[in-house]
């Protein structure tokens, strides 16, 4: 590989130190839905042998099972206790998770990802082709934003056993894992650790660094699992799935965030600039609190810039490292903490003249300019990273209108009916309450309003706590039961744990 071969196909030839770094984008997302995620989630922590791709496939011989069992009135799945009918109407009926607008005509088998069985043969982020693993992405939040690997295999360990269903679940859970297990026999549920190689952030980066939605997942994820006990199997998914989505855009977002600056501080550098030393480094690269949504206002401009900003560092970091590759003078250190960006920075520094004439920065403007379109995100990876966004926080837009209030664990819903209405930023009621159960995890009686506040923002969602009394999120608060009016307290109002898990 040359960098006349990155030149001529840029996004399918990253410098291996680009691909190795744990902040890059791995792995890269697609299209997902919440659920998705959950499903996707259940196999990468419990089905090692059930791959993406083999799960449409799963989906459609079940459903040809059923069928051949329904018309030979033959009798249940052996160690199954529902009959093929039955079976069948929980398939399409109880169970099915609607289908989008677009999805209407399709036939394949898409169920709620209530139990882990069911991830086995419904779930996948695509019916054709090789899925994207979205579970993958959850795997190295954990990763990320855990303290050590001893503190993320702990914290894998204990959403493993919360996953799975046990004596602790209700009735129907247990009922359902069953019969899942028996129609679609041979794959066990046993905990997948995280591997080895799993991508982690330096020790100093970790401590220092302010704003970090991957360690706030872990925190959440902490608090999620302590509520489990407080209600149904299906009220706990819906919050997993709630906390899940937010903490996925934001952390994707995040890393097109901190790609970008990795690249100004490479640019700098070529002009004999950029960061000297692992603590500059870390202020440059690293957000302190940076704002990627807005409550209230539209959310995908925002975002698609950040996004094609990614994109463009993406075209401009493989430039620098081939270009150095070329000039003879290959980097041999990494770029996945401030030290090895520092590092970089202060090699390229020092071959400031080779690079000059190769041309470097000549080089990536040119491919900037031929891959316009790219970088508007109109196709490819940032037409991608759009999609994911828009389908994991938007509200399912159904192909039944009836079954719109289906997704209540939204994080952006339509502003008007019409189909050109833009994406506003607006918690479902159950994003609502997932966010403030984990906004006062730990604590015990009332808090500020002010503290749900912080809660967004450390996701990258910037709300004014005196807006929220007149505002939808105030509506819901109060519809819900979450808030106390005081005139003591900051904006009127006190939060009020939903929980008893939280008072603990």
């Amino acid at each position: 590989m040359s960098l006349d071969d990155f030149l001529r196909a840029p996004w399918q030839n990253s410098h291996e130190l680009y691909k190795d770094s744990a902040l890059a984008m791995s792995p890269a997302p697609e299209y997902a839905s919440s659920e998705v995620l959950l499903a996707s989630l259940y196999r990468t922590i419990g089905f090692a042998s059930a791959t993406e791709g083999s799960i449409p496939q799963a989906g459609r011989d079940l459903d040809k099972k059923i069928q051949q069992l329904k018309e030979k009135r033959s009798p249940a799945a052996e160690g199954a206790t529902a009959d093929a009918g039955t079976w069948h109407g929980m398939l399409h009926g109880i169970l099915e998770s609607p289908k989008l607008r677009n999805q209407s005509t399709k036939r394949f088998l898409q169920v709620t990802p209530l139990v882990p069985g069911t991830s086995l043969f419904s779930g996948s982020a695509r019916n054709a082709g090789n899925p994207w693993p979205a579970g993958s992405l959850v795997r190295r939040m954990v990763s990320l934003g855990s303290e050590d690997g001893h503190a993320a295999d702990g914290l894998w360990q204990d959403l493993f056993s919360a996953l799975g269903v046990g004596d602790d679940d209700d009735v129907f859970a247990r009922w359902l894992e069953g019969e899942t297990g028996a129609w679609v026999p041979g794959k066990h549920w046993q905990l997948n650790p995280i591997p080895a190689g799993e991508a982690r952030l330096d020790a100093d980066d970790l401590r220092s660094v302010q704003f970090l939605p991957s360690r706030q997942l872990t925190k959440d994820l902490r608090a999620i699992i302590l509520a489990k006990d407080a209600m149904t199997r299906r009220q706990w998914t819906s919050l997993l799935e709630a906390v899940l989505r937010l903490a996925s855009v934001s952390h994707v977002t995040w890393l097109c965030d901190v790609q970008a600056r990795i690249w100004q501080s490479l640019s700098d550098a070529l002009d004999s600039k950029g960061p000297m030393g692992p603590a500059e480094a870390r202020r440059a690269i690293f957000p302190g609190s940076p704002q990627y949504m807005a409550y209230g206002s539209k959310a995908q401009p925002s975002l698609k810039d950040g996004f094609s900003g990614y994109l463009g560092a993406r075209l401009g970091i493989n430039t620098v490292l081939w270009s150095l590759e070329k000039a003879g003078a290959p980097y041999v250190g990494d770029i996945s903490s401030s030290q090895g960006v520092a590092g970089l920075c202060q090699h390229v520094r020092y071959n400031h003249d080779q690079l000059s004439a190769l041309g470097t920065k000549r080089a990536f403007l040119d491919v900037r300019e031929r891959e316009a379109r790219a970088m508007n995100c109109k196709k490819g990876i940032g037409a991608n990273l759009v999609e994911f966004a828009r389908h994991v926080l938007g509200q399912r837009d159904t192909a039944e209108p009836l079954l719109r209030g289906y997704d209540q664990g939204y994080v952006l819903k339509k502003k008007s009916a019409g189909n050109s209405a833009p994406w506003i930023v607006s918690l479902g009621p159950v994003a609502v309450l997932a966010l403030v159960h984990c906004a006062l995890a730990g604590l015990s009686g009332p808090r500020s309003i002010h503290r749900l506040g912080q809660h967004l923002a450390s996701y990258g969602i910037a709300i004014d706590r005196h807006d929220i009394g007149g505002n939808d999120l105030g509506h819901q608060l109060r519809m819900l039961g979450l808030v106390l009016d005081s005139p003591d307290a900051e904006s009127g109002m006190l939060l009020l744990p939903p929980f008893k898990s939280n008072i603990k």
